[in-house]
């Protein structure tokens, strides 16, 4: 089959590789009708993640048609429409049971590499390095999904893929990020980043209670998106001083939540922020803290800062003494997507959203390296990548 794979830092290739079987009997395998480029995927094509292997296989966003089942599945169907959340749960584990899910004990094979790095291990992941499993993801024709009890939610209506397809991932990360915001009403809530997972942090703050949304970025298509489909005010940090400007739209208190949507990539302004880039891309640090740093110090005091953005080692200067004497909060984590997709799913199919406004790149599973680039580049107003194998 066709497939997207890694072969070192921005070279994606088309590659045949063959085509998954079952495994395991808890296995099911999906014949994918639509994938998508994620955010978290440019921190692999950018040589960030460690654990990546020559020809690995990307995606965490799939969706497609059941095409065979292991002899213990008992939930899913030959001909089965379903979207595959990209965390890999047992469902059997202490942290399964508390719908912990991206915490699952059992998910990772290789769980010791995971533990040495972290202190223990995190779930298994689709399509994002050994040291999170291995597993092949879902940019590609056929997809082999474990542990298919748990997880891959059945789509019974007509929706098209598009309105569907980010149950897989952003949606649920958007919505657990602004849940872990623990807002509350007349909340002012500062998103940081408004690529998609941004997007959707922004409608979900807005669905739970929020009373004013202010989103910050750089790229005017997406503070565009942010102002017209989200109705969020925007800063553009290019041309303003965000803690200057946050300030003044909240009378010196500064946002009550804020929302790291953005992670290890962050572009940062200024000689610290400079600084931080060339020393990432030497490989002298590790992750660029500049967002979250900047939330801590705009914050409110007693505030909220949640954190969806990917990071993946350890970060220089984060104000540790700011954040304690602020009395801040700090939740973050990859995304519980199991316990998100029932509810989100019915909000889709009632009407309250229709995730399919972020899509402004839908092409070809094979178009898939020219589009990782222009995405990477932020070029042609792309800000989601959808793809069709």
């Amino acid at each position: 089959m066709e497939a997207l794979t890694w072969h070192g830092e921005q070279d994606v290739r088309v590659d045949e590789v063959p085509k998954p079987e079952i495994v395991n009997p808890t296995d099911a395998v999906i014949e994918v009708t639509a994938t998508a480029i994620c955010g978290s995927d440019l921190h692999l094509y950018n040589g960030y993640m460690p654990g990546m292997r020559e020809g690995d296989v990307l995606g965490h966003e799939p969706m497609g048609e059941v095409v065979a089942v292991g002899s213990d599945v008992e939930r899913l169907e030959v001909g089965d429409r379903v979207v595959v959340p990209f965390t890999i749960s047992c469902g059997a584990c202490w942290f399964c049971e508390e719908e912990l899910y991206s915490l699952c004990d059992n998910s990772n094979p290789n769980a010791e590499l995971a533990r040495k790095a972290m202190g223990h291990s995190p779930a298994g992941l689709l399509g994002f390095s050994h040291l999170l499993g291995g597993y092949a993801g879902g940019q590609a024709e056929y997809l082999r999904v474990p542990h298919a009890d748990v997880g891959p939610v059945k789509v019974e209506s007509d929706l098209p893929d598009e309105q569907v397809l980010f149950l897989s991932d952003i949606f649920p990360t958007g919505y657990m990020a602004a849940e872990n915001a623990d807002i509350e009403p007349e909340d002012t809530v500062a998103v940081w980043g408004c690529g998609p997972v941004g997007q959707f942090a922004i409608q979900s703050a807005w669905m739970l209670g929020a009373n004013r949304v202010i989103a910050i970025d750089r790229v005017s298509e997406r503070l565009d998106m942010a102002s017209s489909h989200g109705d969020a005010e925007t800063i553009n940090f290019e041309h303003e001083d965000v803690y200057d400007r946050l300030m003044e739209m909240t009378g010196n208190r500064g946002p009550d939540r804020c929302i790291d949507a953005v992670g290890t990539e962050a572009h940062g302004t200024g000689l610290k922020g400079v600084t931080e880039k060339v020393k990432q891309e030497l490989r002298l640090q590790d992750d660029r803290v500049h967002v979250l740093r900047q939330a801590i110090k705009c914050c409110r005091k007693g505030g909220t800062i949640s954190i969806p953005g990917v990071y993946l080692r350890e970060g220089d200067n984060v104000p540790l003494g700011p954040m304690m004497n602020k009395a801040l909060t700090i939740k973050t984590g990859q995304t519980h997507v199991q316990r998100y997709l029932d509810p989100l799913l019915e909000m889709i199919e009632d009407g309250e959203i229709d995730p399919s406004f972020v899509v402004t790149h839908q092409e070809a599973l094979t178009s898939g390296p020219e589009l990782y680039e222009t995405f990477n580049n932020k070029e042609n107003g792309c800000i989601k990548v959808m793809l069709t194998p």
